[in-house]
Order: structure tokens, then C-alpha cells, then sequence
């Protein structure tokens, strides 16, 4: 069953050097209770996607097209709601976690006092159940001595709790979806792998659907139920996350996973690159907007910009020159 339905968004940013489209007639879905991974390099529209769906993408940028269906009771379009419907949504049915966690949390305020407003902003709370519920949050997220923690200041805590922290401010008021953006990347490996572990264990307790935005494959290894790849403001290939390491037919997928280090090693020695650079969003290519990397490019690709085309079982891919891509 699906819980937000993406279709078409698009959003543009008016700059000084002429408009920019970061994200384009991008569509996608989320069930509920499971985990879909928006997968693509630095700069290809990934966060602006999942910014736009809380009203978060401020000028000079603006939604220009698409619908965000919350389904539930009611069942809402995001990018329609005014301001004070999305504040309702923000934290409340969606809640957000952010990159690096000491820029997320007010240095000035202790951890619990900063969970304990999230809490009244949004549930009939008194601010003794409020904090009672705190201590029970940090307990869930696995914080050490939470009864102690709760008075604690953000830089009394280590990267991993601040962001266990902010884990536990986010599911305070029982969200239906989390985004979480890039949330692991300022973490060490072994803390990185708690904390994509403690977010299964809560959302196999919870029932809770994520949107995990990530550049790693192997975060995406871990926890992705379904994927979406993205590249210069378009979804250029979206699977069951099994499927697509198993079967990856883009060929910019294909570069990502020929540029990851094997056990065996490369016969040379060096990792697979993928030749060139991403495109200036000022001045993308004609066509399909991965042809000046690709090495199966023909004429045609300079051409026509390709849709998404299903060449396998729940498989879409944007490419025209892969095998059974072309229209016969």
C-alpha cells in the first residue's frame, strides 16, 4: 500500500545566471513500512526532491509542477497545502533528519528540552508526560543512561548520540514517513552501521516508511527495500533493491557499481571511473543528459531525452540504447 505518491515534480531556481531545473518531472512512490533510497551524485536533485515535499525549498527556488499525495485521512496534496498545512505535516506525519546533527540541534538547549517541544508542538501533552516520554524516546534509541542525557547539552554528546538523538526527536510524535538525509555521512563506519541498524529495528517496531537520501551503495545495501537512481535533476531508473544490484541496466547505474572496489581488486590495480564530470544545471545537454559520459552514447541520444521504460518485471529504466530499450 502506498503512502506518498510522487508524480512529476519539478523545481526551478531563479539565479543571476539564467534558471535552474534541480529537479525534473521526477515521480516516484513510498509504501508503507518499507524503505525507498534516492541514490545519486552530489548536485543531482536528490535533497531538493525531499526538501520540496515539506515546503522546505525557499527563493529563489519554487515548485513549478507535480503532486505529492499523502494518503491517509485526509489525503492531502503536499505541494498545495499553504504554509500553516505543511506545519501541521512537518514533524508531525513526516518528520526529517538531517546530515550532520551538531548544525541540527541548538547548542543553547539541552537534548530534552529541544524533544520535549517537538512533543507539544504536536500531541495533548502536559510537559511532565512530555519529558517522561523523552526519556522513553532516548531509552528506545538506544542512548545510555537517558535519565542523565535528557539534561544534557548537544556538545556533551558524541556524533553517534546527537544523531541517536535526533532519531529519537523525529519518531517522538509517531511520523508515518522519516526522511532522512545523508544521515550517516558524518559518522564512522562502525557507528554509521549502528545506526542504520537501530533505524531497521525501529521500523520494524513502528511500521514507519523512509526516505533515505544517499550517494554510499553500501548504506543503500543495507537498508533499501526499493531505489531510486538519480542523475542531473531526473530519475533514470528505479527497482526492488535486490533487482538492482542484481541486475543494474542504466548505464550510468552500471558505472556506479563498476566504480566500487571488489575483494578480489581490479586486474590493474585501479577502480572503474566514470569518464567526465556532472553537467552544469545551467547548461545540461540536449537529449539525454548522461550521453557525454556514456559509453554506449549513439546520435540518438543527443536527440530525445527518454522516458522511463519498463525493460524488466517493476524495472523502469530511462535509456533508449540498452537491449530491448528502443521502441522495435
Amino acid at each position: 500500500m502506498t503512502l506518498l505518491d510522487i508524480r512529476n515534480l519539478s523545481v526551478e531556481f531563479h539565479t543571476e545566471e539564467g534558471i535552474v531545473r534541480a529537479v525534473d518531472e521526477v515521480s516516484f512512490d513510498i509504501p508503507r513500512g518499507k524503505t525507498v533510497c534516492l541514490v545519486g551524485e552530489s548536485g543531482c536533485g536528490k535533497s531538493v526532491s525531499a526538501y520540496s515535499l515539506l515546503g522546505l525549498v525557499s527563493p529563489p527556488g519554487r515548485v513549478v509542477g507535480g503532486k505529492a499525495i499523502l494518503h491517509g485521512t485526509p489525503r492531502l496534496d503536499l505541494l498545495k497545502l499553504p504554509e500553516k498545512g505543511l506545519r501541521s505535516i512537518r514533524g508531525n506525519r513526516i518528520s526529517m533528519i538531517f546530515q550532520e546533527p551538531m548544525t541540527s540541534l541548538n547548542p543553547v538547549f539541552t537534548i530534552g528540552d529541544q524533544i520535549i517541544e517537538a512533543i507539544l508542538s504536536h500531541q495533548a501533552m502536559n510537559k511532565f508526560e512530555a519529558r517522561e516520554k523523552t526519556i522513553s524516546m532516548l531509552e528506545q534509541v538506544k542512548i545510555p543512561a537517558p535519565e542523565q542525557r535528557v539534561d544534557e547539552y548537544p556538545h556533551q554528546l558524541s556524533g553517534g548520540m546527537r544523531q541517536r538523538a535526533l532519531i529519537a526527536m523525529a519518531l517522538a510524535t509517531e511520523p508515518d514517513l522519516l526522511i532522512a538525509d545523508e544521515p550517516t555521512t558524518a559518522l564512522d563506519v562502525t557507528i554509521q552501521a549502528q545506526i542504520l541498524e537501530l533505524l531497521k529495528e525501529l521500523q520494524a517496531d513502528t511500521g514507519l516508511s523512509v526516505l533515505f537520501i544517499t550517494h554510499d551503495l553500501g548504506v543503500v545495501a543495507e537498508i533499501a527495500d526499493e531505489v531510486v537512481v538519480m542523475y542531473a535533476s531526473r530519475v533514470v531508473e528505479k527497482a526492488a533493491a535486490r533487482e538492482l544490484f542484481a541486475n543494474p541496466l542504466h548505464p550510468y547505474t552500471r558505472g556506479l557499481f563498476g566504480s566500487l572496489p571488489s575483494l578480489g581488486g581490479n586486474a590493474d590495480g585501479r577502480l572503474k571511473t566514470i569518464e567526465g564530470s556532472v553537467p552544469d544545471p545551467l547548461a545540461f545537454p540536449t537529449g539525454c543528459k548522461f550521453w557525454p559520459r556514456c559509453e554506449l552514447a549513439v546520435d540518438g541520444c543527443r536527440e530525445t531525452e527518454p522516458e522511463l521504460r519498463t525493460l524488466a518485471a517493476d524495472h523502469p529504466v530511462a535509456c533508449d540504447v540498452i537491449e530491448g530499450g528502443a521502441d522495435d
